[in-house]
């Protein structure tokens, strides 16, 4: 198959044409949508720019990349993390590509976007003002990789206005596929920071940085405030390694080795100027063969610092954890003891299905989807939850349960096992593309639940889990109906709607009495029946509206709902019912009246889309998540809920539907066949 990136390119050719992005045009409301600059930018080619336009520069191991006029230096820093990994950055930014003819104006970069690495095509058209590249451009060299990345960046979010609302934690994860995580290194952390947990870090397929976040979030913009010791605000540099200092006087100083990703936009040396910096007195307390040794080991942009000034300066270890297929191509990575394995679900949030809000919301819980978390070992994992609402994100989190002692699993957890069990592990709840917690957890099985914080939100979402011996599995509620919506009646089973009618106005009694005649609606039902004493489904509408007894339960009296009644107990394909029939169907409406009413909380006479399944449940039909998907969208309105008379139109279409099934399936293997005819008439019957 011809991928998009080569169809366009034989346009292009053909055409004798450099490409247009129709998709994210260029005009001023792909830079701004919201605010109004005091400029006006002019879109220029690389070549209109500079004559010697380089895609990427490899003659250079410098990292010369500044943020311009928008100020993003989160995305600087990013990218300064991902140009010192060579092997995720040739991923991402493909070499394959350049300025020499054939040129075609186009470049395509892959972004880790919405759980699937995805490619993003733009064109070469740029912003400028007054000739220059308006936003991300190299300092001191021709390479244009950094403003096409930054444009294919600011296509997947609109505009190159929303990357203003980054965060560095995102834009890391999106450029290098991985999960993302802050430790916070102040003492009062869950997480203690010591030597040992430092080298447990770096022996994974993970990339550890440190930085300094003065505020509670890591968008930082501008930030390019010194301390005085010479590091800097916002900027994430790499954690390389851990080494011992031998001094003179026979003790040992534990050092860490960083790197600047961005020391050649700052100054030409690491900026470092603290203990154990190039120039420090502190190398005076060891030898020159012990000095030798650790200086030997710096790189451009590197240097050392002890452990414990390490963890007085920076307020953050901002990690980020790589599957074992994704850092197979990283060299930095390839010699690492502990690879991550990676298990991945994506799913939505659907209102009324899947869609049940946070812990806060005990009636709707438990229809979140539930994932099943199974370990080999005692071991800690890493828990993500990604979601793919990008312009306006939701409050999000999830939730961990152990069910190591629970028994006969079959299916998705009821609400009662919430109530009655209290949660293992608890996220934060926010408003992030992704949000990460790190957890140990002992053999067994774990159940875990990404949920919104409200319920009825709608997105989609993606799920991941690192560890070493892992598996992951949807919870799935199998369909089966397991009692009969239309049980046989006793021959004194005859209901009384006069009783029906008391029971509108007391909630508590959802009985029915079933012992009196309907011999008084017999006259009324024999008036509208033909010489065969049967009704159709217009006759049935005018008997239920002169039965039923208020505008309530009076809903009922639709046609839509007599048709389905005459469709489910017409036997003889007459479209016609009996009196038997009719009587059948009352004391079942009544039945499922009550059941109606006992999930209605909030308001008489409306069923929250969330309590729908439950109510089904009561019923008799257990369904999976894809039935009830079905049904929402036939029977939700646009406000969420349901009415009774859609709760029974339900009911009968399910019904329906068992009963068509359960003929064909004469084998009773769950498996049938049928011809198209025969599909296409049991369609239009249900």
């Amino acid at each position: 198959m011809t991928s998009s990136y080569e169809r366009i390119k034989a346009e292009c050719k053909q055409k004798n044409v450099l490409w247009e992005d129709e998709d994210f045009p260029a005009t001023q409301s792909s830079v701004f949508y919201h605010q109004t600059p005091p400029f006006t930018f002019q879109w220029k080619r690389p070549h209109e720019i500079t004559q010697n336009p380089v895609f990427v520069n490899d003659s250079t191991a410098q990292f010369d990349i500044v943020p311009g006029k928008m100020g993003d230096r989160w995305l600087v820093s990013c990218l300064g993390v991902l140009y010192l990994s060579k092997g995720l950055f040739y991923r991402v930014v493909p070499a394959d590509q350049n300025f020499d003819k054939p040129y075609y104006g186009m470049f395509r970069f892959r972004l880790w976007w919405c759980g699937e690495w995805l490619e993003v095509l733009v064109d070469d058209r740029l912003p400028t003002i007054n000739g220059k590249l308006a936003f991300l451009q190299a300092q001191n060299s021709n390479s244009f990789w950094p403003g096409l990345l930054e444009k294919a960046y600011a296509k997947l979010h609109g505009s190159y206005e929303a990357l203003k609302y980054g965060t560095l934690l995102d834009g890391l994860a999106d450029l290098t596929g991985g999960i993302t995580e802050s430790i916070s290194i102040k003492t009062d952390s869950n997480i203690l920071i010591r030597p040992p947990l430092l080298h447990s870090l770096l022996d994974t397929t993970s990339i550890v940085t440190c930085t300094v976040n003065n505020g509670t979030t890591t968008q930082i913009r501008n930030a390019t405030e010194a301390l005085p010791n010479g590091l800097h605000v916002g900027i994430n540099y790499r954690l390389c390694s851990l080494d011992k200092a031998e001094t003179v006087m026979g003790d040992t100083v534990q050092l860490v080795r960083l790197r600047n990703p961005l020391a050649q936009t700052i100054s030409k040396t690491a900026s470092f100027n603290g203990d154990w910096s190039s120039f420090s007195n502190s190398w005076e307390r060891v030898t020159m063969n012990e000095r030798n040794r650790l200086i030997e080991q710096l790189e451009v942009g590197e240097f050392w610092m002890s452990f414990f000034d390490m963890t007085q300066t920076f307020t953050h270890l901002e990690c980020v954890h790589l599957d074992s297929d994704t850092a197979r191509d990283e060299p930095q990575l390839s010699d690492k003891n502990r690879r991550w394995l990676m298990r991945l679900y994506q799913g939505a949030w659907k209102r009324g299905v899947t869609a049940g809000g946070c812990r806060n919301n005990p009636d709707s819980f438990h229809i979140n989807p539930q994932l099943q978390l199974f370990l080999s070992e005692k071991e800690d994992v890493i828990i993500s939850v990604n979601q793919h609402s990008v312009l306006e994100p939701k409050v999000i989190g999830f939730t961990v349960y152990n069910l190591n002692n629970v028994q006969n699993i079959n299916g998705c957890l009821s609400k009662n096992f919430f109530k009655k069990h209290k949660s293992l592990v608890n996220s934060q709840y926010t408003n992030s593309r992704q949000i990460s917690h790190r957890c140990t957890l002992d053999t067994g099985r774990y159940l875990i639940m990404a949920t919104t914080f409200e319920p009825a939100e709608e997105a989609s979402f993606s799920v991941r889990v690192l560890g070493s011996t892992i598996r992951l599995a949807l919870l799935e509620t199998q369909t089966m109906l397991l009692l009969d919506p239309f049980p046989l009646l006793n021959s004194s089973a005859k209901i009384s709607m006069d009783s029906a009618n008391n029971n509108v106005n007391n909630n508590n009694n959802n009985s029915v009495s079933a012992t009196t005649s309907t011999a008084q609606y017999e006259p009324v039902f024999m008036q509208l029946a033909d010489d065969q004493r049967t009704l159709n489904c217009f006759d049935l509408q005018e008997l239920l509206e002169a039965c039923l007894p208020n505008d309530y339960i009076r809903s009922c009296a639709s046609l839509e709902v007599c048709r389905q009644v005459v469709c489910l107990m017409d036997k003889t394909n007459r479209g016609r019912i009996n009196f038997n029939d009719f009587n059948k169907f009352m004391v079942n409406l009544k039945t499922w009246w009550g059941v109606f009413k006992m999930h209605t909380k909030e308001k008489s006479g409306i069923l929250r889309a969330e309590r729908f399944r439950d109510a089904l449940y009561d019923v008799g039909f257990q369904l999976s998540t894809d039935i009830l998907s079905i049904l929402i969208l036939r029977y939700m309105r646009r406000d969420g809920t349901l009415r009774l008379s859609d709760f029974i139109s339900a009911i009968l279409h399910l019904t329906m539907a068992f009963e068509l099934f359960k003929a064909k399936d004469t084998n009773q293997d769950g498996v049938i066949s049928m011809g198209m005819t025969e599909f296409i008439k049991s369609v239009f019957m249900c």
